[in-house]
């Protein structure tokens, strides 16, 4: 192993992490304000209402992140009404058609964690608004969706580290993210073992980073539970 390759690879790897930090925390923002509602419609009774959100998440979760990518990227970006569009000017970039299919794919999974979570919420809570005169909104605002939250935060944590270690496919559009620093890096000095060792350092200390932050949250949530706010 040669560590002084890896010492001087770090700067470029850094650069690199910077950028898949910064994928995963606009995707799964942005994915957890497009689930919010893809999750609530899936929660009706209504069927009509399901119809939609229900064949968006099952195309989502049934076929793989890479061919969603690779769908953005090589299809959707390259048709001409996108390219007579205001989009053209973004999806013509690969952070831009990364960061779009990391949303979608990520929101599809996200909703199901909501979904999850309010099907969980005890009838008896949600009676109980409607008894001191809430309006359907305001139950779903003021009393599910924070419930919801708690509930499903867990989830949503381990659905933040699935989105780092699947940041890593946005190098297959030359990206240079985390894997693409590593990817490039290793063609230029041939030493393979060394940048993916570090590399994979790198998502182990962000992971465990991330895993540390959510069970902070959660704890938090936990004593606000206790003492009943």
């Amino acid at each position: 192993m040669e560590w002084g390759i890896i010492y001087n690879s770090l700067p470029k790897l850094w650069e690199g992490a910077q950028l898949t930090l910064e994928l995963v925390a606009l995707s799964v923002v942005l994915g957890l304000l497009v689930a919010i509602p893809v999750g609530i419609a899936r929660s009706s009774a209504k069927w009509y209402i399901r119809a939609v959100p229900s064949t968006y998440v099952f195309l989502i979760r049934g076929t793989p992140l890479l061919l969603q990518l690779f769908f953005v990227y090589y299809v959707l970006a390259q048709l001409p009404v996108v390219r007579e569009s205001f989009l053209w000017p973004y999806l013509r970039k690969p952070y831009w058609c990364a960061l779009l299919a990391l949303t979608l794919h990520t929101a599809a999974y996200i909703s199901e964690i909501i979904r999850g979570s309010i099907k969980t919420i005890p009838r008896g809570e949600i009676e109980a608004a409607q008894a001191l005169g809430l309006s359907r909104w305001q139950t779903m605002f003021y009393i599910i969706l924070p419930r919801a939250a708690r509930i499903g935060l867990p989830a949503y944590g381990n659905e933040v580290i699935l989105m780092l270690k699947a940041s890593a496919l946005a190098c297959t559009v030359t990206l240079m993210e985390l894997m693409g620093a590593a990817k490039y890096l290793a063609s230029r000095n041939y030493m393979a073992l060394e940048m993916y060792f570090a590399a994979g350092i790198f998502y182990l200390v962000l992971s465990f980073a991330l895993i540390m932050g959510f069970r902070v949250i959660e704890r938090g949530l936990r004593v606000r539970e206790i003492n009943g706010h």
